[in-house]
């Protein structure tokens, strides 16, 4: 891992702990070694840097809009983390091949099945891509849901730390 790589871990990880209370008690379900394809949910901004930095030591990477990379703070991060840029609506074979390439050199691979942002919690329409990976490569699915940080401003708003649960399996 790099200086930079390191470096944003760190601050991000003691960001979003000064913002959240977090319950990552469940994260040591998680296989310490070997590809494994991560299957979770989307409702915020805050699920990426909160649940990737409590996975780490782990090699971790997963998909982000391609949009993102247009900003360049963002792009920074994103870069940084060695997020995988995935253009929505089309099957992106660039991704995927990116994504099978991780899992091959041990990678956890977050994927977002709903291919966007809820909002508010609740599940929306999944779609294939999680699957196409797991059969491509063999690499096991493990599903991790994360709560509690839906009403985020609410509680900022009030100076108090959210409450964010992971769980997994």
């Amino acid at each position: 891992m790099t200086l930079r790589q390191r470096a944003v871990y760190a601050s991000l990880k003691g960001l979003t702990t000064l913002l959240c209370r977090v319950d990552s008690e469940q994260i040591t379900r998680v296989p310490e070694k070997g590809p494994l394809i991560a299957v979770g949910n989307h409702v915020n901004f805050l699920d990426a840097p909160v649940v990737f930095t409590r996975l780490h030591p782990r090699p971790v990477t997963g998909f982000a809009k391609a949009e993102t990379w247009e900003t360049l703070g963002l792009k920074f991060l994103f870069d940084t983390w060695g997020a995988i840029p995935i253009r929505r609506g089309q099957a992106d074979l660039q991704a995927i091949r990116r994504g099978l390439s991780a899992l091959e050199k041990g990678y956890i691979v977050g994927v977002a099945p709903e291919g966007t942002r809820s909002g508010d919690g609740r599940l929306q329409r999944g779609r294939g891509g999680a699957v196409l990976l797991a059969i491509q490569s063999g690499a096991p699915l493990i599903p991790i849901a994360w709560y509690g940080a839906e009403d985020y401003r609410t509680e900022w708003k009030r100076l108090r730390r959210v409450d964010f649960r992971i769980m997994v399996g």
